[in-house]
């Protein structure tokens, strides 16, 4: 469960009344989430989202969060849009934490990826790029490669607790990928975080109905967030990858912003970078999550599979990009 910090029904309507969307009917915390405590709150007018922001987000990344948000809406993107109090500002404080009110999006994340998901997936996603080019805040990418390394040295000796000889295992795959980092790709604002719980769909329908979830957005290269998304998207749950999945959410990015050549020859190199920083993101949850913490960490040992698919993928023809 999602919820750190408790908030009282005087806070609530205290803070609300800082706005101009009704009265509170109705508050109740979101179990979804790992980084910030979430709360669906109901007005007499309409659903919203509360965000108290916690301990492990930087303040000052939340201006590039919110006005993120705000850009992409003005562009006809359907993602959470701030709500403005009656003073104008988006980012206040409750309860001591930074926090704000976003718009609800209807619709819900799918229980069960099928390709054409995957393909409303490439659309969205290529919009979302598109769409994000002149947004003029710059945030850099915290979890970048040359973070990897440190991250990793963090953990300790806690991986080969995991599994023995994954140690040697990530510092090579290091070694690796800091020497094959490609760095002239095309760049620009990625969601960097867009798993199955951050996009939304009608049920039976293909075209995605929202994106949410900005809270790791940042710049970064443009064909990294596919890599992101084929290791969310296109693995089955016993972790074998499923070629028509990336074959459907490659076309449909493609047929919106086509890759260049560069960016189709990294995509092997990506996805290992890719499966390398949740492993170790996962791997450092894993290690210091403290018992009975509301948190539930997620098991990194699902990342240390597809890494293991991606390291002997020799041309991008394996995610089907040769058949579009």
């Amino acid at each position: 469960m999602a919820v750190y910090t408790d908030v009282s029904d005087e806070d609530i309507a205290r803070f609300v009344a800082e706005y101009d969307i009704g009265k509170v009917v109705s508050f109740k915390g979101i179990a979804e989430g790992v980084e910030n405590t979430n709360f669906l709150l109901h007005t007499d007018q309409a659903p919203f989202i509360l965000t108290l922001y916690e301990k492990r987000v930087n303040p000052d990344d939340l201006p590039f969060f919110l006005g993120l948000m705000d850009h992409l809406s003005s562009k006809g993107l359907n993602c959470p849009t701030p709500i403005h109090g009656t003073d104008g500002v988006a980012l206040r404080r409750l309860c001591g934490r930074p926090a704000a009110i976003t718009s609800f999006l209807q619709g819900m994340s799918p229980r069960r990826v099928l390709p054409h998901h995957c393909a409303g997936l490439g659309d969205a996603l290529a919009q979302f790029h598109l769409a994000g080019q002149d947004f003029d805040n710059y945030r850099a990418n915290a979890l970048s490669v040359k973070s990897w390394r440190p991250l990793f040295e963090s953990c300790g000796n806690g991986a080969d607790d995991i599994m023995p000889g994954l140690s040697a295992m990530i510092a090579a795959e290091l070694d690796y990928l800091e020497t094959n980092w490609p760095a002239k790709l095309p760049a620009g604002v990625i969601h960097a975080d867009l798993f199955t719980d951050n996009v939304f769909f009608f049920p039976g329908q293909e075209e995605v109905s929202g994106l949410i979830d900005f809270y790791f957005a940042c710049n970064d290269l443009l064909a990294y967030d596919i890599a992101i998304c084929m290791n969310a998207w296109c693995f089955e749950p016993d972790n074998s990858f499923n070629v028509t999945k990336a074959q459907n959410l490659l076309a449909h990015y493609t047929r919106t912003r086509p890759l260049g050549a560069d960016e189709i020859a990294a995509l092997p190199v990506l996805a290992r970078g890719s499966a390398l920083r949740f492993l170790l993101t996962r791997l450092y949850d894993w290690i210091n999550t403290p018992e009975g913490a509301l948190v539930t960490p997620k098991d990194p040992r699902e990342y240390i599979s597809k890494l293991r698919f991606h390291q002997k993928v020799t041309s991008p023809a394996a995610y089907g990009i040769g058949d579009l």
